[in-house]
């Protein structure tokens, strides 16, 4: 497949910068994630690469040949959209075909090229449908068959799943890194869903307001995310996140206390992840009322406030209280993360 390397690459629409200074490798054969709220600059970086949108600064290269200024057509790209966009008047086959015509492929091998897409994607019985006869998991897979016909070096996914039902999202899902597992194919995926990056990708980028936040594995970022902000996002739910102030060592907040940390004295914002915490009958670092309990079948989810904040902890699947009840929690020194009170960077011990 290929390498895509983006050296500084910048997008700005006037004094608008959605894209700023974005500097990165992504390997031959890795599935790249890019992961952020909306309007992140997530989707303008894909678009850059296909060359649906000019970079305003820095090069992009495609197994070292710069493309910037290589009509989409030219990049050996294939892109999958969150839309479908099907051509409704064309059946399965035809929609799959489509791209190898408008390229000028030897005909000769239209049939078994299509054939083998659908095939991959379980499409076959399908073939003479058109879209409006399809549910939405069958578009989409139609959409990545059309992708997979034309054999391109690099494979673009805008939130392809978002349109789906969380049934179909996790069998898509399933799907798509089977796929490109089964391709070798270099991916670069966007979406704004944590669960997508953190259950597909090799490596994510996670971003906020056009610049890149941190890069790293999954499990790099779940345990050691760079600032308050990928704590906040990543992780279902999100790592719970305190104010409060150090002092000799211990963590005081409201209602909160906790020792053994090694940091500097002063104001800080504490983190630690909802299962990493436990109730206890009593002597916890917090002390609270319950604000609200949620059964999710393999756990009970603890929920109180601490100054203003909601902290959510697992509690056994059997735990049971009332709303308003006094709950105790545990939580180990070891498990806690510290970050600058006023940056929100991450604060190694």
């Amino acid at each position: 497949m290929a390498e895509i390397r983006l050296r500084d690459v910048t997008k700005r629409w006037g004094s608008f910068v959605g894209v700023h200074n974005f500097d990165l490798t992504i390997a031959d054969k890795e599935f790249l994630v890019l992961l952020g709220p909306s309007g992140c600059g997530k989707t303008t970086t894909m678009r850059m690469i296909a060359g649906l949108e000019d970079a305003s600064e820095g090069e992009i290269l495609i197994d070292g040949e710069q493309v910037n200024d290589k009509e989409p057509k030219d990049r050996e790209v294939a892109m999958v959209f969150q839309s479908y966009a099907l051509y409704p008047n064309m059946n399965v086959y035809e929609n799959i075909r489509f791209p190898l015509k408008v390229r000028g492929i030897d005909p000769a091998s239209h049939h078994e090229r299509v054939m083998q897409a659908a095939a991959r994607v379980e499409l076959n019985e399908f073939l003479d449908r058109k879209p409006a006869a399809l549910s939405g998991g069958q578009r989409q897979r139609v959409a990545l068959a059309r992708a997979i016909v034309r054999k391109p070096k690099v494979f673009l996914m805008d939130e392809p799943l978002s349109n789906l039902d969380a049934k179909l999202r996790v069998s898509t899902r399933a799907q798509i890194k089977n796929l490109t597992h089964d391709l070798e194919a270099t991916t670069i995926y966007v979406t704004h869903d944590q669960i997508e990056a953190m259950t597909l990708a090799d490596r994510v980028v996670v971003m906020k307001g056009g610049v890149i936040q941190q890069v790293g594995s999954p499990t790099e970022i779940y345990d050691n995310p760079a600032n308050t902000f990928v704590a906040s996002f990543i992780g279902s739910p999100a790592m719970n996140l305190m104010e409060g102030e150090i002092q000799n060592g211990t963590f005081r907040a409201e209602n909160v206390e906790i020792s053994g940390l090694s940091a500097p004295d002063g104001k800080v914002t504490l983190g630690f992840r909802a299962e990493d915490a436990s109730t206890v009958d009593s002597d916890g670092e917090v002390n609270a009322p319950i604000y609200t309990l949620e059964l999710l079948g393999d756990a009970t989810m603890v929920t109180v406030r601490i100054g203003g904040q909601l902290v959510a902890v697992k509690a056994d699947k059997s735990y049971r209280a009332e709303i308003g009840e006094q709950v105790s929690l545990k939580i180990p020194a070891k498990d806690c993360h510290l970050f600058d009170a006023q940056t929100g960077a991450r604060l190694e011990a």
